[in-house]
């Protein structure tokens, strides 16, 4: 793994280059830490004469037709997937000395992602999010009921892509998503991957080092919150929009700098829950295909996604909520193993829950707090966030006490038995959440569905119109 020594030759610091408009820019002159593990990375400085695509100049995909536009990105997920491609090797080697995953699961998680890049998927995207894709690719003709004309464009957006770290799948999506809708990018990229977007865009000029795409698109690092640079950047002048993901501290930072031309698209920290219901202790049968189906959805991406769930709300008796726990103990831990994920609880967390141990029989516990997984069960929400292979079993006598769990906050709820779903999603969707699936489901979605509540691309877009006047008889 390349790597540059500190002045004491004792310590290793990763680089981390930037891309900037088709150029790779790579130096040392920043040293800055990973969020999770704490190691050192080395950056260039940004120039941000580089970062910044001048609006005096339209955007390099404006006029690129959307067929060309998905070639290109599915050409790019097949060079992903590669295992030639020295690039994406390095670039796993390097994550995976700053973040918190094992190598095979960001491995995996890197070649899952790349199956994004697939034609059908991203153009199923767009025509769920457009009622007429062409306003794309050029000016649409309107006329009205009295006569009066006018064209409709969805003008490509200059964007700046606050990414999380959690995975390299939005590194993924962000890059096709910003090509679909045309737009200038530039990425900020997360501490604990600040090498998955710079390797992915490499890759794309490897292919074609002067295509719009290459282009259109600038991935850097810098500490969120640093106002020397986001005074600059964040600004109209610049930008029309902010695509913000991650947690409250990174949305808060943000929120200062709107105004007047500048808005933000924000995907708000989140959390997601199951509900089981009493169905699944008909038989022995249920109890396990239940449980195990939770232990999925409390896996997913070894619980580091927004998806994966942290409150498993099951509707039964004592004894019956206890079977499930250990049944969905079981089914974590081999889950854990499998994976090769081995990191221990935070040292705060593992407190909390060592605490809960000599606190009586209120809840009770499956495992130990070691990091090899642990079930908690409670008869309401622990106050801390489950995380890191935690599940926190909520014992309810009906799912109608579960769902005053569900908040603005709740991003998906996994749910069983299925028959039962259309009774509780209009009131799962008053409470807050933003999508409800089959318990087990919770990381496959509907290609070109919403996501926290909103069609992306279509809120990406710039809605330009000229009015050409009214018809003459």
């Amino acid at each position: 793994m390349n790597g540059l020594k500190d002045i004491s030759g004792e310590k290793q610091v990763v680089s981390a280059p930037f891309f900037l408009r088709g150029t790779l820019v790579e130096g040392d002159a920043n040293r800055h830490s990973s969020r999770d593990l704490g190691v050192d990375f080395a950056t260039p400085e940004l120039d941000l004469d580089l970062a910044v695509h001048p609006r005096s100049e339209v955007p390099p995909l404006l006029n690129v037709p959307l067929e060309e536009i998905v070639d290109f990105l599915v050409e790019t997920g097949e060079r992903i997937r590669d295992p030639k491609n020295a690039l994406m090797q390095d670039c796993i080697d390097r994550m995976c000395s700053t973040h918190i995953l094992p190598r095979e699961v960001v491995a995996q998680q890197a070649y899952y992602a790349s199956m994004q890049l697939d034609r059908e998927r991203l153009m199923a995207e767009v025509e769920q999010s457009f009622s007429d894709p062409a306003a794309l690719d050029g000016w649409v003709p309107k006329q009205d009921h009295t006569g009066r004309k006018s064209f409709v464009r969805a003008y490509a957006p200059r964007l700046i892509h606050v990414l999380p770290g959690n995975s390299p799948g939005v590194a993924v999506k962000s890059i096709a998503h910003g090509a679909l809708v045309k737009s200038v990018n530039l990425f900020k990229m997360a501490s604990s991957d600040p090498f998955t977007t710079v390797a992915i865009l490499r890759t794309m000029s490897e292919i074609d080092a002067a295509h719009p795409i290459v282009q259109s698109m600038s991935a850097a690092y810098w500490r969120g919150g640093d106002e020397t640079l986001e005074r600059i950047l964040y600004r109209p002048q610049y930008f029309d929009k902010i695509v913000a993901w991650g947690g409250g501290d990174a949305i808060n930072n943000v929120i200062k700098y709107l105004g007047p031309g500048f808005q933000l698209v924000s995907f708000d920290p989140k959390t997601s829950i199951s509900m089981v219901g009493k169905e699944a202790f008909d038989s022995a049968e249920a109890t396990a295909q239940a449980a195990d189906l939770a232990a999925t959805d409390v896996m997913t991406l070894n619980q580091e996604a927004c998806v994966a769930s942290r409150y498993q709300f099951v509707e039964g008796s004592e004894e019956q909520v206890d079977a499930f726990c250990q049944l969905l103990h079981e089914g974590i831990v081999q889950r854990a193993a499998a994976s090769g994920d081995v990191r221990p609880l935070d040292g705060g967390m593992k407190e909390e829950i060592e605490m809960m141990q000599l606190m009586g029989d209120d809840q009770r516990i499956w495992g130990k707090t070691d990091g090899t997984g642990i079930v908690i069960r409670s008869d309401r929400p622990v106050d801390f966030h489950p995380i890191n292979k935690t599940a926190n079993v909520v014992r309810v006598a009906s799912l109608d006490k579960a769902v005053q769990y569900v908040n603005v906050a709740t991003q998906t709820v996994g749910f069983y038995p299925f028959d039962r779903m259309p009774d509780y999603r209009d009131q799962i969707a008053s409470g807050g959440a933003q999508r409800i699936v089959h318990l087990g489901e919770a990381g496959p979605s509907t290609i070109g569905n919403p996501h926290d509540g909103m069609y992306q691309l279509h809120r990406f877009v710039n809605w330009v119109v000229h009015e050409d006047g009214t018809v003459q008889p």
